[in-house]
């Protein structure tokens, strides 16, 4: 459930906060009041794109912030595999705008826009005007179907797409195989294959080429250094070792004095020794400073040679061998091409029997539920005031039209008037008809563990009779599930069992939105708006008791 809205300089908003209940909270005001930029900031913080423009001229940033409980366990669980904490079974979720750069947070963790609508999915359902459009194409009808029957469908939807996917590149492959084009490429295999093997590469090579490189290019500079070091630790007259040698035989005849100074002997024999070695490994060292330019120029094309097979093949010498490897087996299997087309039809013919297997146990799911679900939808129009209507779900097969969601054809059919035949729903239904099937669906479909539902002026285009019957829906909706709309009639607010009033003001020069939970004197004051406009009567406010009255009585059958 949705138990707070916190909005800041957000378009209109300066700063709103709501603080809503369960059941049927209701959002009215006069039109250009900021009823929708109030589900524009909510759906804002779900996920879903803005203008940078949203942000108030005189603001640094636009913040949009929801607090929802939860008590589902596959909500506790999406929230635990994105590692998000939840405390006190609440989710907070805030989203800000600055400099056309947003981020957005839940329970205070970063996270990004897809993570945050994959968790919104199963928090809230949020069905505006331009929604009706959309029922009207078949891919959404399919869509809303197999959403309806996603746990069964699920898995089978899965494996099916896996299946499809497939066997189509098996197909492309098999059809590869019967060109021209597959000669062509073996004799790029066979060139490619030839051009590294011909290298004879060794992993670890290239590492100690880059290092003789290195010192070759470097070698008099180096030269010069290691023969300084080597005078000054030499045995030359001036040399450390020559100056260590005199000491040593000044200790040693100390030491032949004193017992207490063979230890310094000992010590200063150490430093003999070990200088004498380091005068051997720097000599050496120099000697292999000496080389010529044949071995320069070997050395350089040898990594000239590397580099630009790592161009072609890979970053590394592993990476360009495995790369070998994969082509050889390419190479073995176009060579082989008769035997390995022998086998990819076998398995082309077997992952076309499970992929029809797969959609006739689709079809079967789909057609089972379409059935249940057009006679549950068919009720649901009658309470809202479509007296003969008919509704059906139709749902046809095609095995020579199969996609990786089936070979189905799902389109909604609806017959609004008695003797009409049933015609498919983008050909039958006006504005104010397809508001109420659309609200028909939604009270039928909505998932159990989706606890909140908004539906921004849903209204549009029905009044009269009509508009009792979907407030009377709207409130029996609203004892299973948080139902939060924004309405233009006052037979939907009559219904609320929360009241919320969207004003809007000029301060200062700047154009403020507000909102106000209405008391229920309130209520009727504001129904009273709603019925009768800028005057309102002692009669108009007596018709608004009335309707509030009736209401309440309704609600409480």
């Amino acid at each position: 459930m949705l138990k707070n809205i916190h909005v800041k300089s957000f378009a209109l908003i300066d700063e709103v906060e709501i603080n809503l209940a369960s059941g049927l909270n209701i959002l009215t005001g006069e039109t250009g009041a900021g009823k929708s930029i109030i589900i524009d900031a909510v759906n804002f913080a779900l996920g879903q794109r803005v203008s940078k423009d949203v942000v108030r001229a005189d603001a640094e940033y636009a913040l949009s912030e929801l607090v929802f409980e939860i008590n589902d366990d596959k909500t506790k669980e999406r929230l635990n595999q994105f590692d998000i904490p939840l405390d006190d079974n609440e989710v907070l979720i805030q989203r800000k705008i600055t400099n056309g750069k947003s981020t957005a947070r839940i329970n205070g963790e970063t996270v990004t826009l897809s993570t945050l609508k994959l968790i919104a999915a199963g928090l809230i359902d949020i069905h505006g005007q331009h929604d009706n459009q959309s029922l009207l194409s078949k891919t959404s009808q399919q869509n809303l179907l197999d959403t309806i029957l996603s746990d069964e469908l699920k898995e089978l939807l899965i494996r099916m797409k896996d299946t499809y996917v497939n066997l189509n590149d098996k197909i492309s492959e098999y059809e590869q195989l019967n060109t021209k084009e597959a000669e062509k490429e073996i004799a790029f295999l066979q060139y490619e294959l030839n051009e590294i093997d011909s290298a004879s590469l060794h992993e670890g090579e290239d590492e100690a080429l880059e290092s003789d490189y290195k010192k070759m290019n470097n070698s008099k500079r180096i030269a010069d250094l290691v023969s300084g070091a080597h005078r000054i630790t030499g045995y030359d007259s001036e040399g450390a070792g020559s100056l260590i040698g005199r000491a040593l035989s000044m200790i040693r005849q100390a030491s032949s004095i004193d017992d207490d100074a063979k230890d310094l002997e000992l010590i200063l024999n150490d430093i003999d020794g070990l200088l004498n070695d380091f005068n051997r490994s720097i000599a050496d060292y120099e000697m292999s400073l000496d080389f010529s330019d044949e071995d320069y120029k070997n050395t350089e094309d040898r990594l000239n040679l590397i580099n630009s097979l790592k161009n072609k093949y890979g970053k590394s010498i592993k990476e360009i061998l495995d790369k070998r490897d994969e082509f050889e087996d390419e190479l073995n299997r176009l060579l082989n091409a008769d035997e390995y087309k022998s086998a990819l039809l076998s398995e082309i013919t077997s992952l076309k029997k499970e992929a029809y297997k797969l959609c006739k146990e689709i079809s079967a799911i789909r057609k089972k539920g379409a059935n249940k679900l057009s006679g549950e939808i068919a009720e649901a129009l009658l309470d809202l005031n479509f007296l003969d209507s008919q509704f059906e779900i139709k749902v046809t097969s095609d095995e020579e039209n199969m996609k990786q969601s089936g070979y189905d054809d799902i389109e909604f059919f609806i017959s609004t008037n008695p003797g009409e035949a049933l015609k498919p729903l983008n050909q039958v239904a006006s504005g104010g008809e397809m508001s109420r099937i659309m609200l028909a669906i939604k009270s039928v479909c909505a998932n159990d563990s989706t606890a909140t539902l908004i539906f921004d002026e849903i209204d549009t285009g029905i009044s009269g009779r009509t508009a009792q019957k979907v407030s009377e829906k709207m409130s029996r909706i609203a004892k299973e599930h948080q139902v939060i709309v924004v309405t233009h009639l006052p037979q939907i607010a009559a219904m609320a069992d929360t009241h919320f009033e969207i004003s809007k003001s000029v301060n200062n020069g700047r154009t403020i939105t507000s909102i106000e939970t209405l008391s229920e004197e309130g209520k009727i004051k504001e129904l009273a708006r709603m019925l009768g406009g800028v005057t309102i009567t002692d009669k108009v406010l007596e018709n608004a008791k009335d309707m509030k009255k009736q209401a309440d009585e309704i609600k409480h059958k």
